[in-house]
C-alpha cells in the first residue's frame, strides 16, 4: 500500500466511516432523544441543560403574565375587591422571577398565587410536572455521559505494533494489551476483524470482506482479569484468514487488521470496549515483544511500560532469557487466577 493509509478505525479506536446523504436523518436521532442527548459533546449538554431551564422559566413566566393580563391584574385603576391571580406581579420581569422561584424553591415570600384564581394554581401544577420531568431527562442524560465506560476504555492501552513470530513451535501473530488503571476488568476478550478488498467469482468487487481472527492467551481464549501486560496471540495455521501471509508479500497486502478488547469493569459491572487496528505497516515480522515485568528486591511485580512498545527480532540470545520469563510469568498468573476463581 502506498501513499495515505485509509483506515475504518483509527488508532485510538474511533470510527472512521462518515455516514452521508440518509434520508429523514434528523427524525431518526428525534426518534431515539435519549441516545441523541446522551451521544451530544459536553459543550452542546451544557448549553441543553442551561436553555433547558432558561426557557421553562421564562415559558411559564409570560404563561402567568397572561393570566394576569386577562384578569385585569395590571390595569391602571383596579377595583377595591380585585383579588390578583398572582400577588406582587405586575410586569413581565415579575412574572419571569415568580416562575424561576417555583421551580428553584418550595415556599413562596413575595410573590404567590392567590386562591381565587384556579387558572393560575393550574397553570402552576402542569409547569411543575412539566419542568420536574424535563429536570429528570436532563439530569439523567449528564449521570448516563459520566456514567459510560468510553472513558474507561481509554484507559487500556494497546501495542503500537503487532509482531509476528514462531511460539511453541506455531507461527502466531501477537497483539500486546494492557490496563492503565488498578481498577480490575473482569471476563476480559480479544477477537479480530480482517478488513480487507474482496473480488467475487463473478467479478464483483467488494471493498471491505469482514474475516474473523481468533486470539488467545496461552491455550484460553478469556482472561480471567487484566491485571498486567498480556500477550494475545493468533495461530496463523490453515484455518486463519491470513494462512497465507509471508514476509515477502506482507508490504503488499491490503488490508485492516480491527482488534477489540472486551471486559467487564469491576467497580461498576458495566460492559467496556476498547478497540485499535493495525495496517501491514504496522506488522513486524520476526519480531517479537520485549518483557515488560520484572521482579523487585521487596518480591513484588513491576510492569515497565517503557518497553511496552519496544521489540526485538525473534532468536536473538539475550532476548530468549526475556522471554522465557515472560512466558513463566504470564503462565503463573494465568494459574493464580482460574484457583483463584
Amino acid at each position: 500500500m502506498s501513499g495515505e493509509i485509509r483506515r475504518v478505525v483509527s488508532k485510538d479506536g474511533h470510527n472512521n466511516v462518515k455516514i452521508d446523504n440518509v434520508e429523514g436523518m434528523i427524525k431518526l436521532f428525534l426518534h431515539d432523544i435519549w441516545t441523541t442527548v446522551v451521544d451530544m459533546k459536553w459543550r452542546y449538554k451544557i448549553t441543553l441543560f442551561a436553555s433547558t431551564f432558561i426557557m421553562t422559566w421564562f415559558t411559564f413566566g409570560v404563561v402567568f403574565y397572561l393570566i394576569g393580563l386577562r384578569n385585569g391584574d395590571f390595569a391602571a385603576d383596579p377595583l377595591s375587591n380585585h383579588t390578583a391571580c398572582v400577588m406582587n406581579v405586575e410586569t413581565l420581569t415579575g412574572a419571569y422571577l415568580f416562575s424561576l422561584e417555583t421551580q428553584t424553591t418550595i415556599g413562596y415570600g413575595f410573590r404567590h398565587v392567590s386562591e381565587e384564581c384556579p387558572l393560575a394554581i393550574l397553570a402552576l401544577v402542569v409547569q411543575l410536572v412539566v419542568t420536574g420531568l424535563a429536570e429528570i431527562f436532563v439530569t439523567g442524560a449528564f449521570l448516563a455521559k459520566l456514567a459510560r465506560p468510553k472513558k474507561r476504555a481509554e484507559s487500556i492501552k494497546f501495542s503500537r505494533s503487532a509482531v509476528v513470530c514462531e511460539r511453541q513451535g506455531r507461527r502466531c501473530l501477537m497483539v500486546r494489551v494492557a490496563n492503565m488503571r488498578k481498577s480490575l476488568l473482569i471476563q476480559c476478550q480479544l477477537s479480530g476483524k480482517l478488513l480487507s478488498p474482496y473480488v467475487t467469482r463473478e467479478g464483483e468487487k467488494s471493498l471491505i470482506r469482514q474475516a474473523t481472527l481468533d486470539f488467545q492467551l496461552d491455550s484460553s481464549d478469556e482472561c480471567p482479569f487484566l491485571l498486567m501486560p498480556l500477550t494475545f496471540c493468533h495461530v496463523l495455521d490453515g484455518r486463519s484468514p491470513l494462512a497465507d501471509l509471508t514476509a515477502d508479500n506482507l508490504p503488499t497486502r491490503q488490508f485492516e487488521l480491527l482488534v477489540t478488547l472486551n471486559g467487564t469493569m469491576e467497580s461498576t459491572g458495566a460492559i467496556c470496549q476498547s478497540r485499535t487496528s493495525y495496517v501491514p505497516q504496522e506488522i513486524l515480522w520476526g519480531y517479537e515483544f520485549k518483557a515488560v515485568l520484572f521482579n523487585t528486591p521487596a518480591g513484588k511485580l513491576v510492569a515497565d511500560f517503557s518497553f511496552f512498545d519496544e521489540v526485538h527480532r525473534c532468536g536473538e540470545p539475550a532476548a530468549l532469557t526475556d522471554d522465557t520469563e515472560k512466558l513463566q510469568l504470564e503462565e503463573e498468573y494465568r494459574r493464580h487466577s482460574e484457583a483463584d476463581l
